[in-house]
Protein backbone atom coordinates (compact mmCIF):
# COMPACT_ATOMS: atom_id res chain seq x y z
CA UNK A 1 0.00 0.00 0.00
CA UNK A 2 1.17 3.50 -0.78
CA UNK A 3 -0.32 6.93 -0.08
CA UNK A 4 0.53 9.72 -2.53
CA UNK A 5 -0.56 13.20 -3.60
CA UNK A 6 -1.74 14.31 -0.16
CA UNK A 7 -3.27 17.78 -0.47
CA UNK A 8 -4.97 19.79 2.25
CA UNK A 9 -7.19 22.84 1.93
CA UNK A 10 -9.75 25.04 3.67
CA UNK A 11 -7.66 25.38 6.84
CA UNK A 12 -7.08 21.64 7.04
CA UNK A 13 -10.78 20.76 6.85
CA UNK A 14 -10.47 19.28 3.34
CA UNK A 15 -8.04 16.54 2.32
CA UNK A 16 -7.41 14.56 -0.84
CA UNK A 17 -4.97 11.70 -1.36
CA UNK A 18 -4.32 8.73 -3.60
CA UNK A 19 -4.14 5.18 -2.26
CA UNK A 20 -2.17 2.72 -4.42
CA UNK A 21 -1.28 -0.97 -4.36
CA UNK A 22 -4.27 -2.10 -2.31
CA UNK A 23 -7.76 -3.49 -2.77
CA UNK A 24 -11.28 -2.25 -2.39
CA UNK A 25 -11.66 -3.90 1.03
CA UNK A 26 -8.97 -1.73 2.63
CA UNK A 27 -10.12 1.43 0.86
CA UNK A 28 -13.67 0.84 2.07
CA UNK A 29 -12.47 0.05 5.61
CA UNK A 30 -10.64 3.39 5.70
CA UNK A 31 -13.73 5.22 4.47
CA UNK A 32 -16.09 3.49 6.90
CA UNK A 33 -13.84 3.85 9.95
CA UNK A 34 -13.24 7.56 9.28
CA UNK A 35 -16.98 8.27 9.16
CA UNK A 36 -18.25 5.80 11.73
CA UNK A 37 -15.61 5.09 14.36
CA UNK A 38 -13.49 8.19 15.00
CA UNK A 39 -14.74 9.52 18.37
CA UNK A 40 -15.84 13.17 18.59
CA UNK A 41 -17.69 15.28 21.14
CA UNK A 42 -21.36 16.17 20.72
CA UNK A 43 -24.01 17.38 23.13
CA UNK A 44 -26.03 14.31 24.00
CA UNK A 45 -28.13 15.32 27.01
CA UNK A 46 -29.97 18.56 27.77
CA UNK A 47 -31.41 19.76 31.07
CA UNK A 48 -33.94 22.41 30.13
CA UNK A 49 -34.53 24.99 32.88
CA UNK A 50 -36.61 27.46 30.92
CA UNK A 51 -38.14 27.41 27.46
CA UNK A 52 -41.19 29.47 26.66
CA UNK A 53 -40.42 29.61 22.93
CA UNK A 54 -42.70 28.07 20.32
CA UNK A 55 -40.43 25.00 19.96
CA UNK A 56 -40.58 21.84 22.04
CA UNK A 57 -37.61 21.03 24.28
CA UNK A 58 -36.86 17.92 22.21
CA UNK A 59 -36.64 19.91 18.98
CA UNK A 60 -34.14 22.34 20.51
CA UNK A 61 -32.15 19.46 22.06
CA UNK A 62 -31.88 17.82 18.63
CA UNK A 63 -30.64 21.05 17.02
CA UNK A 64 -28.09 21.56 19.80
CA UNK A 65 -26.81 18.00 19.41
CA UNK A 66 -26.07 18.53 15.73
CA UNK A 67 -23.77 21.53 16.33
CA UNK A 68 -20.20 20.26 15.76
CA UNK A 69 -17.85 20.75 18.71
CA UNK A 70 -14.07 21.06 18.58
CA UNK A 71 -12.69 17.81 19.98
CA UNK A 72 -9.17 18.13 21.38
CA UNK A 73 -7.14 15.06 22.39
CA UNK A 74 -7.28 13.94 25.98
CA UNK A 75 -10.95 13.11 26.46
CA UNK A 76 -11.90 9.57 27.39
CA UNK A 77 -15.11 7.60 26.98
CA UNK A 78 -17.51 8.48 29.80
CA UNK A 79 -16.17 12.00 30.43
CA UNK A 80 -18.67 14.84 30.10
CA UNK A 81 -18.16 18.43 29.03
CA UNK A 82 -20.73 20.90 30.35
CA UNK A 83 -22.24 23.59 28.10
CA UNK A 84 -24.62 26.34 29.17
CA UNK A 85 -26.92 28.70 27.33
CA UNK A 86 -29.06 31.52 28.63
CA UNK A 87 -30.82 33.83 26.19
CA UNK A 88 -33.78 36.18 26.09
CA UNK A 89 -35.73 37.60 23.13
CA UNK A 90 -35.98 39.33 20.92
CA UNK A 91 -33.35 38.06 18.54
CA UNK A 92 -31.67 35.00 17.12
CA UNK A 93 -29.81 32.65 19.44
CA UNK A 94 -26.60 31.40 17.81
CA UNK A 95 -24.07 28.70 18.63
CA UNK A 96 -21.76 31.46 19.95
CA UNK A 97 -24.19 31.72 22.88
CA UNK A 98 -23.30 28.17 23.97
CA UNK A 99 -20.48 28.39 26.50
CA UNK A 100 -18.21 25.73 27.96
CA UNK A 101 -15.78 25.96 30.86
CA UNK A 102 -13.52 23.30 29.31
CA UNK A 103 -10.39 24.63 27.62
CA UNK A 104 -10.25 23.85 23.91
CA UNK A 105 -13.87 22.70 23.62
CA UNK A 106 -16.20 25.05 21.78
CA UNK A 107 -18.58 25.16 18.85
CA UNK A 108 -16.81 24.82 15.51
CA UNK A 109 -18.77 27.75 14.09
CA UNK A 110 -20.17 30.63 16.11
CA UNK A 111 -22.77 31.48 13.44
CA UNK A 112 -25.08 28.44 13.55
CA UNK A 113 -28.64 29.66 14.32
CA UNK A 114 -30.38 27.72 17.08
CA UNK A 115 -33.70 29.51 17.51
CA UNK A 116 -35.41 32.87 16.96
CA UNK A 117 -36.86 34.33 20.15
CA UNK A 118 -39.42 37.13 20.26
CA UNK A 119 -39.83 39.69 23.04
CA UNK A 120 -40.46 37.98 26.37
CA UNK A 121 -39.30 34.50 25.30
CA UNK A 122 -36.44 32.89 27.20
CA UNK A 123 -34.26 29.85 26.72
CA UNK A 124 -32.02 28.49 29.47
CA UNK A 125 -30.45 25.03 29.65
CA UNK A 126 -27.35 22.97 30.35
CA UNK A 127 -26.04 20.42 27.91
CA UNK A 128 -23.61 17.57 28.45
CA UNK A 129 -21.29 16.65 25.61
CA UNK A 130 -19.65 13.24 25.44
CA UNK A 131 -17.49 11.27 23.05
CA UNK A 132 -19.38 9.17 20.55
CA UNK A 133 -18.99 7.59 17.13
CA UNK A 134 -20.81 8.19 13.86
CA UNK A 135 -22.16 4.64 13.73
CA UNK A 136 -24.16 5.51 16.86
CA UNK A 137 -25.64 8.82 15.60
CA UNK A 138 -24.86 11.37 12.87
CA UNK A 139 -24.04 14.04 15.47
CA UNK A 140 -20.89 12.03 16.30
CA UNK A 141 -19.68 11.80 12.68
CA UNK A 142 -16.23 13.39 12.24
CA UNK A 143 -16.21 13.69 8.45
CA UNK A 144 -17.53 12.74 5.07
CA UNK A 145 -15.17 10.47 3.19
CA UNK A 146 -15.48 9.10 -0.32
CA UNK A 147 -13.28 7.60 -2.96
CA UNK A 148 -13.28 6.91 -6.65
CA UNK A 149 -11.42 4.07 -8.32
CA UNK A 150 -9.36 4.82 -11.42
CA UNK A 151 -9.51 1.70 -13.63
CA UNK A 152 -6.47 2.71 -15.68
CA UNK A 153 -4.04 3.37 -12.84
CA UNK A 154 -5.69 1.04 -10.28
CA UNK A 155 -5.71 3.84 -7.70
CA UNK A 156 -8.24 5.01 -5.15
CA UNK A 157 -8.67 8.79 -5.10
CA UNK A 158 -9.95 9.84 -1.66
CA UNK A 159 -11.72 13.03 -0.61
CA UNK A 160 -12.19 13.75 3.10
CA UNK A 161 -14.18 16.71 4.44
CA UNK A 162 -14.08 17.32 8.19
CA UNK A 163 -17.04 18.84 10.01
CA UNK A 164 -14.52 20.85 12.04
CA UNK A 165 -14.18 18.84 15.26
CA UNK A 166 -10.58 18.21 14.12
CA UNK A 167 -8.72 18.60 10.84
CA UNK A 168 -9.26 16.08 8.06
CA UNK A 169 -5.63 14.99 8.50
CA UNK A 170 -6.23 14.29 12.20
CA UNK A 171 -9.35 12.30 11.30
CA UNK A 172 -7.31 10.15 8.93
CA UNK A 173 -4.52 9.65 11.50
CA UNK A 174 -7.09 8.50 14.06
CA UNK A 175 -8.60 6.25 11.38
CA UNK A 176 -5.20 4.64 10.88
CA UNK A 177 -4.77 4.14 14.64
CA UNK A 178 -8.20 2.50 14.92
CA UNK A 179 -7.49 0.22 11.95
CA UNK A 180 -4.09 -0.72 13.39
CA UNK A 181 -5.61 -1.50 16.80
CA UNK A 182 -8.26 -3.70 15.17
CA UNK A 183 -5.58 -5.61 13.24
CA UNK A 184 -3.44 -6.05 16.37
CA UNK A 185 -6.47 -7.29 18.31
CA UNK A 186 -7.28 -9.76 15.55
CA UNK A 187 -3.70 -11.07 15.49
CA UNK A 188 -3.63 -11.41 19.28
CA UNK A 189 -6.86 -13.39 19.29
CA UNK A 190 -5.52 -15.63 16.54
CA UNK A 191 -2.43 -16.34 18.66
CA UNK A 192 0.02 -14.41 16.46
CA UNK A 193 1.15 -11.78 18.94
Amino acid sequence: MKVEHVKSGNGGMFLTFTLKNTGTALANAIRRISMGQVPVLAIDAITMYENNSVFFDEYIANRIGLIPLKTPDGYAEGEDVLFKLSAEGSGTVYSKDLTSTERGVSCVSKKIPIIELVEGQRLRFEGRARLGRGREHAKFQACLASYGFDEKTKEFNFTVESFGQMTAGEVMLKTGEILQNKCEEFLAQMGKK
